[in-house]
This record gives structure tokens, sequence and C-alpha cells, in this order.
């Protein structure tokens, strides 16, 4: 059975607290799923090799009952390895499930999203680290272009993007979760890339009305509000002008239902099982 005793993460954060890192995000979820309480080990992209005792360039990583595991999928296949009571994984289908929504939503989303923040991204990130971020960032990323020529322009990018989203909307009018009833490793991995958008977002790219707010507000309420920080942008409020794209389809909204969000832990969610 489960228990609460502590697991040690080292999270990847931005100057305000918030974690920026999606692989991050997503390892906080699995944990929480599991029940397990987290003992954040905080910090930016630098000195990340010295906080880990040499052990890792990238994060996340956790030390569980003094084993250290990297890698957020690794971590995962560990925690329903370690703690099956609640799988993370619904067998070996839903794990090619969820590489390819993952997969899809990095370039669908994340790669474009990425350009239209990137300044952003600098600018919200800890001063010690902003010679890292925009030295990599334009070397290894963006071809030589500077961060502040990438972003501009972002206006024009920014409404091409919902349109392209329209599976992961075709999806949820069917089922509360991607993982069905209840959420799992493939919700939390799609969720990480709107919090990664939302540590970021200066300015919003979805509107109002996008028909993903009721999953996402669900999604960032799980776990007392897990996905939500003060240092977190809305997601919503894009403003479209004349000619850009239908930002969703219009048909069929309001079929099947998911349930309505109503509020920062107020969403069901199965009690994890405790030790006797």
């Amino acid at each position: 059975m489960t228990d609460r005793h502590s697991v040690t993460l080292y999270d990847l954060n931005l100057a305000s607290g918030c974690t920026i890192s999606p692989f991050v995000w997503r390892t906080k979820y699995a944990l929480a799923h599991k029940g397990l309480a987290i003992d954040i080990v905080p910090g930016g992209f630098t000195g990340i090799l010295e906080r880990t005792g040499g052990r890792s360039e990238r994060l996340p990583a956790i030390i569980d009952n003094g084993e250290w595991v990297l890698d957020s999928w690794l971590i995962a296949e560990y925690l329903d390895g370690k703690y099956p009571e609640r799988p993370l994984f619904e067998g070996p289908s839903m794990k090619v499930l969820t590489k390819f929504i993952d997969q899809w939503l990095w370039r669908t989303a994340i790669g474009p999203w990425f350009r239209c923040y990137i300044l952003d991204y600098h600018n919200l990130s800890y001063p010690h680290d902003h010679d890292y971020i925009r030295t990599t960032r334009e070397t290894m990323f963006l071809g030589g272009q500077k961060l502040e020529d990438v972003q501009a322009g972002r206006e024009e990018r920014l409404p091409l993007v919902p349109p392209l989203l329209e599976p992961l909307r075709q999806l949820l009018r069917d089922t509360p979760w991607l993982g069905g009833d209840t959420p799992n490793y493939a919700d939390y991995c799609a969720l990480a890339v709107f919090l990664w958008t939302a540590s970021v977002a200066t300015t919003p790219p979805l509107t109002d009305d996008d028909p993903l707010r009721d999953w996402l507000d669900r999604g960032f309420d799980l776990y007392d509000g897990l996905g939500r920080h003060p240092g977190m942008h809305s997601l919503f409020g894009l403003q479209l002008r004349e000619g850009d794209p239908a930002p969703f389809l219009k048909a069929g909204i309001g079929t099947a239902p998911a349930p309505v969000n109503r509020g920062a832990g107020t969403t069901p969610f199965p009690e994890p099982a405790r030790a006797a």
C-alpha cells in the first residue's frame, strides 16, 4: 500500500518559484497520483549537476528511500513498479497512446508556442540563468537567431495554434479524462504541455470560450490545486482579429459534456490507499 513518506523531487523553476519544465510537471502529478508527499528541491537552469551531486544535468530527478531515479518517463515506470495499486499506465497499450499524445502535442503546441514565448521564457527565469538560456536557446534551438527576433510577430502566429488542437478537444468531448473516468499519465503528460505554457505565456494562447478550458481547469485543480501557482499566467483571453482562423469547431459543443470545474480541490478522485 502507498504510504505518505516523502519523495525528494528536484524542481526546475522560474524566478517566481513556478515550475517551468513540463517533465517536472508530469512527475509532480505522478507522485501526487500515487499519494506520495513531495519534498521539493528548488532551483533554476544552472547548477543542476551540483544540486544532484553530479548525477544529472537534466531534471526531473527523484530520491525515493535513498534510490535515485532520473528522467520523467523512467520515474513513472518506477512508481508503477514500486507502488502498483494505482497505476499510471493501464497496460502496455496505454504507454503507446501516452507517447503518441505526448509527441503530437510537442509538435503541435510546444513547438510553435516555444517560439512565441521564448523571450518571456528568458525574462521570467532567474537573473543568473539569463546568459545560459540565451546562449543555449539561440545556438541549439533557434539556429543563431536572437530571442527577440524569434518572438517578434507572435500576434500573427498565436491564432494559428488553437485550430490544431481539435483532435484533443474531440477526445475530451467523449470522456472526462484521457484516462477515462479518472486521470492517468496520459492526462498528466498532456496537462504538462499547458502547465509549461502557463508558466511563460505573458499573453494568452487560447480564447476564453475554448472547450479545452474545462479539462484544463479540472486538471490544474487536481491534488489541492497542484497546477496553480501565483507565478502562472492565464491561458485564456486570446483576442482574434478579422481573418484569423476559427479557434475550434463549433459543431458538437455541448454533446457528452465533461464535468464542470467547481474550483480548486473539488474535482472528485479516489483517495489513495493508506498503509495499515
